[in-house]
């Protein structure tokens, strides 16, 4: 499987619009790949939330419709990123767009950890509810996004739930980079599957971004990594190899804690 994780540049001097159209093209620029992945909130950025209400949109606004569009021209599985939604009621979601290669929408994924310790993201968006796998030719995906790579316990759900392959976009900051790195692989070690975890380049609202996006493999091994500016990270891996590390070194059948077992 050959993957494209689109690390785009977000500052505040592109209009939203032109970002979209930017990311769209670079999205069709992937046709040949199987996986594009964007970045969490990239037409906003992250820490822009005076933005998010402003330019929040139902799931079939304009971001949708050109997302959906540029994965049908390419003809690739697109994992979107996320952008901030408006539910009819009039709730904020930070919510990620899953498409498949006709461009259909293949799942909607609402972060459900909000980042903000009771401001920002914490306080203005609402939280999901629901793991959300996506089954893909060869493997399965599970989805989280930024703040949800500290809980681990969401990753082991999304296992259960058959994943093979964690998919992450981020707005992550660059002061907290050397958790993203580290995180990215504990996930990957501790739950025997792929790590893909796409971040963004640039300055969101005057916080400047981590970038460094990153592909793990089962044993926790780098496969590849980018730097801190826009880039277009392409990997080749096999999902093949999270079957066969998990009979290798079948430490998820060890599971104890966190497990419905039957009372004897």
């Amino acid at each position: 499987m050959r993957a494209s994780l689109i690390q785009i540049h977000v500052d505040d001097h592109e209009s939203v619009d032109s970002r979209r159209q930017r990311a769209a093209s670079l999205v069709r620029d992937q046709a040949g790949v199987d996986l594009v992945v964007l970045p969490e909130l990239w037409t906003t950025g992250a820490f822009a939330y005076e933005e998010f209400a402003r330019e929040a949109e139902h799931l079939d606004g304009p971001t949708y419709r050109a997302m959906a569009k540029a994965a049908g021209d390419a003809g690739v599985w697109l994992h979107a990123g996320s952008i901030p939604e408006r539910d009819p009621d009039g709730t904020l979601y930070n919510t990620s767009l899953l498409f498949s290669p006709s461009g259909e929408l293949a799942a909607a994924y609402r972060k459900i950890h909000r980042f903000g310790f009771d401001k920002g993201e914490a306080v203005l968006m609402g939280a999901g509810t629901e793991p959300v796998t996506v089954p893909l030719p060869g493997t399965t995906l599970g989805v989280a996004t930024c703040y949800d790579l500290r809980f681990p316990e969401l990753f082991r759900a999304l296992v259960d739930a058959g994943a093979e392959t964690l998919v992450i976009p981020a707005g992550w900051p660059e002061r907290r980079r050397s958790h993203w790195t580290l995180l990215a692989r504990a996930r990957a070690v501790e739950n025997q599957a792929f790590v893909l975890a796409c971040g963004t380049a640039g300055t969101h609202a005057g916080v400047p971004q981590a970038g460094h996006s990153i592909v793990v493999d089962p044993w926790g091994e780098v496969l590849a990594d980018a730097g801190a500016e826009e880039e277009v990270l392409t990997v080749e891996f096999d999902p093949s190899k999270v079957a066969a590390v998990r009979e290798q070194f079948p430490a998820l059948k060890d599971r104890v804690l966190g497990l419905e077992r039957p009372r004897h």
